[in-house]
């Protein structure tokens, strides 16, 4: 019986010991998608206890507390519930939590961060309490140092067209922090023409755009010109949150008029939509193509199911799941309208549902070319797919249908400074993966050739994909 934890965590086999020890565990990262705040990394933010470390905006050990039967107070906090209450709801909680990921990270992130090796459990929560918290009260616990102490490169933030950049443009002036911040181009609420977000939206990129936008020419011009403001801040890839894949040929007039109703307050149909989304995510697919970007298209996330929690707690605080709308052709027809002019840019494409990872790997096969290796890519497990199953079947797909050697690897896509772990947990499933392959006899024991393997999808893929210091 293997210890829990130890050095060999995930790795069944010698050959995987070998892969993760000699070639993977040093390797820098890039984390190409989160959700950290540039603010915070700027201030080098501090946290005044583990639970704002550990469990604020964090949404995966959100659902897993209410599972527990945890009340909501004590979860997403509330009157009466103090910090270290929530803490110790956390740990009652760990427990129950064996066999989800949960488990794993919530231990590594002790492990690596703070030397605590004690399994979490309402006994000694008290003791893991004072300890982390003395750490956490010293030096070297900011935002800035966490980062620094999990061998990160580069971080891409996730950021609205309207964001000014500033603290992406300050955190370049600090003399002691040579880790890339970089934004991110999310604009999701100028492509949701249905939400009531949008009208406020297209006010707000006016105005940082100097020019009020009462036409859909006026749209285009200022979303250009923010493109082109990101990318002179560093920015190298954007971020499209597609809940559904929509393609409906359009011309730009078709799209101008639907633009001009939604401007009066008119109804715009599930069909218009899908109209003023295509030609206006061709527009942007086009302008990533010209600056080199890569375009991310994470799909089929349905997202705040529970209107009543919606409308107390608002989004993003666990109320998601895994959508199963129909993405095959709408998604290759996209890709093809960007191709078909030579202006489909860097790819990568996630889905929520496993259901569609074969449907995926086999679109990105279609579309590869330029003399990029792996120009289009099969994302990794993102979201509730990146335990250590949704991983394996994830990177089987992209290896029985692609190039596994040419992935570019994992992201956090987290709010939490304490996240990077899950690259470790990524890289071990990795190593082992491939040394199962070469103790069944299906991969040559070649360390030098698989240990460039290893190395190439912990970093330097996607180093060379992006090109950030370009």
């Amino acid at each position: 019986m293997k210890p829990f934890l130890d050095e060999n965590f995930l790795l069944s086999n010698e050959t995987a010991v070998r892969l993760y020890h000699d070639y993977a565990k040093d390797m820098p990262i890039i984390d190409y998608h989160c959700h950290l705040s540039p603010q915070e990394i700027y201030e080098n933010k501090t946290f005044k206890n583990i639970t704002e470390a550990w469990l604020y905006g964090d949404h995966y050990k959100w659902r897993a507390m209410r599972a527990n039967g945890v009340e909501e107070q004590f979860v997403t906090g509330g009157e009466g519930a103090s910090d270290y209450d929530r803490f110790l709801a956390w740990a009652k909680t760990v427990p129950q939590t064996i066999g989800n990921p949960l488990y794993h990270w919530s231990h590594l992130e002790l492990q690596r961060f703070f030397g605590i090796y004690d399994l979490i459990n309402e006994k000694n929560a008290p003791v893991i309490w004072e300890k982390v918290n003395a750490q956490l009260s010293g030096e070297g616990f900011g935002a800035r140092d966490l980062i620094k102490k999990s061998n990160v490169k580069v971080v891409c933030t996730t950021d609205d067209p309207t964001d000014s950049l500033e603290y992406h443009i300050k955190i370049k002036e600090i003399k002691d922090f040579d880790v890339l911040v970089l934004p991110s181009f999310r604009p999701d609420k100028g492509l949701e023409i249905n939400r009531a977000t949008f009208l406020p939206w297209v006010a707000k990129l006016g105005e940082v755009a100097g020019q009020a936008i009462g036409s859909y020419d006026q749209l285009l011009a200022a979303l250009e010109s923010r493109v082109r403001f990101f990318h002179s801040v560093g920015g190298r890839v954007s971020d499209h949150a597609l809940d559904y894949v929509a393609y409906a040929e359009t011309t730009k007039e078709q799209a101008a008029a639907i633009f001009a109703k939604a401007l009066k307050g008119e109804a715009v149909s599930l069909e218009e939509e899908k109209q003023y989304k295509t030609y206006t995510l061709v527009f942007l697919g086009k302008l990533y193509a010209e600056l080199g970007w890569a375009m991310q298209f994470h799909i089929n996330a349905a997202r705040n199911n529970n209107s009543r929690m919606f409308g107390k707690l608002g989004p993003d605080t666990g109320y998601d799941s895994i959508n199963d709308s129909s993405l095959a052709s709408p998604l290759a027809r996209l890709l093809d309208a960007l191709d078909g002019d030579d202006s489909l840019p860097k790819t990568i494409l996630y889905s929520l549902n496993p259901k569609d990872h074969y449907v995926l790997g086999t679109i990105i096969g279609s579309f590869q070319g330029g003399g990029i290796p792996g120009k289009i890519q099969l994302g990794s497990a993102w979201w509730f797919l990146d335990t250590k199953d949704g991983m394996i079947e994830q990177m089987k797909a992209l290896s029985n249908l692609g190039l596994f050697s040419r992935f570019v690897g994992m992201l956090t896509d987290s709010r939490s400074f304490l996240s990077y772990t899950r690259h470790e947990y990524f890289r071990r499933i990795v190593c082992n993966l491939i040394g199962e392959w070469v103790e069944n006899g299906e991969a040559p024991n070649d360390l030098e050739l698989l240990g460039d393997m290893v190395r190439n999808i912990s970093y330097n893929n996607a180093d060379e994909y992006f090109q950030f210091s370009s």
